[in-house]
């Protein structure tokens, strides 16, 4: 096996993983001595020249910190104060790549991108968590993700020296970043350049996946590092792939944000093939639309592809993944409600639904629809909310819509009955819909209309629907 030099004065780029393993360990919990420890080192790690120590400073007083705090925040689209609050801590929890987010982190001057279009890779190493097979399988697919985005052509050798190489180390590795053990470093990449430059470290000590949620996605990881291998930073757009934080995404439906796009032709150029990939919803943009809406627990819930935006009343609208919270889950949620009577929330796709409880999902779901007395004629339900006085679920299909009994648990009779008859003026066709303070709000793409049920009649006027966000 070929052995090549190894420059170890080269700062790589380091994915760093903080282990979270529910949701509560997002929300900041834990002691003011902890979080001021975590603030300390998330601050000196990414967002510190050359990670300068900050371990020194006073954290209530000293500007710089605070001017950090700012940085870090306004990166990651939450309030920007300047405090540690519950919102920031969250974000620092969790899981994310170790590359510093603002601050200049070049290894090579000028524009670090490699001067070929033709880029060789080998495997050194495998992991004993996955058959070679698949680890040939899920780097190669890897690869495939920026060679569909760009005139680059990836090609694996074995018997010589590649422009990158990727390996599965443990501890310290004679690279001037050992990895930590299970639950730190994840892994790491070297920008475009010589000796050890475009290399990738996997550590070993974690758990490597063809699937999720457990472990860790190789093929998800593999994509983000090669990325940073071809001379790409952090983005500050959340779906993107190249965003600082990992989120897992079913490798079999992966598609590369626009975004990524966007930063890999600015290197490399555009390939013969034209291509477009999805963008990341804006809650402010005049387009945003809804395809569910629910109420959980005093927070609210707004669906949209793979995303969904939390809303607070104190904390403010945040966008997050669904597979963060519900990996097991698919995007594209339908509808959505809140139990009141189970204290948990359902949501549909297609002919099945999930019951949640909080940020985990009920056992034995999914299960189909036709189990809540639904004719097969229904395909996937529209929009749906329950009313907490009476214990009753309406579901909307197309411009009908059903009565369900949370308590007897049965599908009325009488139904289903045309929306027009019962609330006039709200349209035939429901996308998304809420009970709130006695009204209903019915989401119908970009308009949100309020309707009495003691009046039954719409109250005016209508609004926008991500007025909802603060918009």
């Amino acid at each position: 096996m070929a052995v090549r030099m190894k420059n170890l004065l080269v700062l790589p780029f380091l994915l760093l993983i903080i282990i979270s393993s529910t949701f509560a360990a997002l929300l900041g919990q834990g002691n003011e001595d902890e979080n001021t420890r975590l603030v300390k080192s998330y601050l000196s790690k990414f967002y510190s020249p050359e990670g300068e120590a900050v371990a020194t400073i006073n954290m209530d007083d000293d500007v710089a910190v605070t001017e950090k705090l700012k940085k870090m925040q306004k990166f990651h689209g939450l309030r920007v104060t300047g405090k540690i609050d519950a919102e920031t801590i969250a974000m620092m929890k969790r899981d994310r790549c170790g590359v510093p987010d603002v601050e200049q982190f070049t290894l090579n001057p000028g524009e670090p991108k490699w001067d070929r279009k033709n880029i060789t890779y080998r495997i050194v190493s495998y992991t004993p968590d996955m058959h070679e097979f698949y680890v040939e399988k899920a780097i190669e697919a890897a690869f495939k993700v920026w060679s569909k985005a760009a005139p680059l052509e990836f090609k694996r050798v074995t018997d010589k020296v590649a422009d990158i190489e990727l390996s599965f180390q443990r501890g310290d590795h004679y690279d001037n970043s050992p990895f930590d053990g299970p639950g730190g470093t994840l892994a790491h990449a070297f920008q475009p350049g010589s000796n050890i430059g475009g290399d990738v470290h996997f550590d070993e000590d974690e758990t490597w996946t063809t699937g999720g949620p457990q472990g860790h996605n190789l093929f998800i990881v593999a994509a983000h590092e090669i990325g940073h291998a071809l001379g790409l930073s952090h983005s500050t757009d959340q779906g993107a792939l190249m965003y600082p934080t990992y989120t897992y995404s079913d490798p079999r439906t992966f598609q590369l944000n626009q975004d990524d796009i966007d930063g890999i032709q600015s290197l490399y150029g555009k390939p013969d093939i034209p291509v477009k990939g999805p963008k990341t919803p804006e809650a402010c943009a005049p387009s945003t639309t809804f395809d569910a809406v629910t109420t959980l627990r005093g927070e609210m819930l707004f669906f949209k592809d793979r995303y969904f935006w939390r809303k607070h009343f104190q904390s403010g609208v945040q966008l997050e993944f669904i597979g963060t919270f519900w990996p097991d889950l698919p995007s594209g949620i339908q509808a959505a409600y809140e139990n009141f009577e189970t204290d948990n929330f359902i949501v549909f796709k297609g002919n099945k639904y999930w019951a949640l409880n909080g940020y985990t999902i009920e056992s034995g779901y999914p299960k189909s629809i036709y189990q809540l007395g639904f004719p097969n004629t229904v395909k996937r339900i529209d929009a749906a909310f329950s009313d907490e006085e009476s214990g009753k679920t309406y579901f909307f299909v197309n411009d009908k819509y059903w009565r369900y009994d949370e308590i007897k648990q049965t599908m009325e009779t009488g139904y289903p009955r045309l929306i027009a008859q019962d609330f006039k003026g709200v349209g035939k066709k429901i996308d998304a819909a809420i009970q709130q303070n006695g009204y209903i709000y019915f989401f119908r793409g970009r308009r949100v209309t309020q309707f009495d049920p003691r009046s039954k009649s719409v109250v005016p006027p209508i609004r926008k629907s991500n007025s909802w966000l603060n918009c």
